[in-house]
């Protein structure tokens, strides 16, 4: 990767991933700065924006710059019905704790997602990335050329279970194994153990090795990085090259936190 030119003020948040952006009101800008944050966000995959001070309608007005927002399947607040308000529900009730990219299971899944912490943890609760850009470019050479040819059938049929929905009704999609990005045409891993279920025109059992081995490759340590949560951070990821998991090691401790995703393309 290379930094990007940009007036803005920002500091790398680790090295696979991320950039964390000071000194902004993301309220007050213009179409320049967008056009910087874009370039940034397309380079780093994560932008951190610390210190924001954000009613519901201030979120969806930022994230629509980015284009049209698209509504989870199971979820949305009564008000807003494209955030969903996500609040600690203690261990054994967080369904996000798993590597996943958001709504895998769509024709066009959100090329975005974005969340702003109203309360947040003293410790604990950190957001975990993986590039997927470095999980596919470190594979082999033999491995690359397999992988490249194949496509993954992804199925929300265990969230709708979770939703106490008919999983027969949810939503499925086939999607290219190894993706490339729309902007920056960089390719990466596109597979997640949370939505996907075999390849396309193989059966499970089929599927399983390979599938397995990919779930473990795609997130080892030195693709990783974490955000650690305050309350008014609003932190964005492209769901097009990275997973991510929520990390649940905070009890019972407050967090509650406004998500909302943005339409992408179907993955190519």
């Amino acid at each position: 990767m290379t930094d990007v030119s940009t007036s803005l003020s920002w500091r790398k948040m680790a090295a696979p991933v991320g950039a964390v952006v000071s000194g902004l009101d993301v309220r007050t800008i213009d179409n320049d700065v967008w056009s910087e944050l874009d370039a940034l966000f397309v380079e780093h995959h994560v932008l951190v924006f610390p210190e924001q001070e954000l009613s519901a309608a201030d979120q969806i007005a930022f994230a629509s710059r980015w284009g049209s927002l698209v509504r989870h399947p199971y979820a949305g607040m009564e008000e807003h019905a494209e955030i969903i308000e996500l609040r600690n529900k203690g261990r054994r009730r967080d369904v996000n704790q798993h590597w996943h990219s958001d709504m895998t299971y769509e024709h066009k899944p959100p090329k975005l997602t974005m969340l702003y912490a109203l309360e947040a943890p003293e410790f604990g609760g950190d957001t975990a990335f993986a590039n997927q850009e470095l999980a596919y470019a470190s594979l082999s050479a033999g491995l690359r050329a397999m992988v490249d040819n194949l496509a993954a059938h992804h199925s929300a049929a265990g969230l709708a279970q979770l939703y106490r929905e008919d999983p027969a009704q949810a939503p499925r999609a086939d999607h290219p194994l190894v993706r490339t990005h729309d902007q920056s045409r960089r390719r990466s891993l596109y597979l997640c153990r949370a939505f996907t279920e075999r390849f396309v025109g193989w059966t499970k059992d089929e599927s399983r090795p390979l599938m397995e081995y990919l779930f473990h490759h795609s997130v080892r340590p030195e693709y990783q990085a974490r955000h650690s949560w305050s309350v008014g951070d609003l932190v964005m990821w492209d769901n097009r090259c990275l997973l991510h998991f929520a990390v649940h090691d905070h009890g019972d401790e407050p967090r509650t936190i406004y998500r909302l995703q943005v339409e992408g393309e179907s993955p190519a």
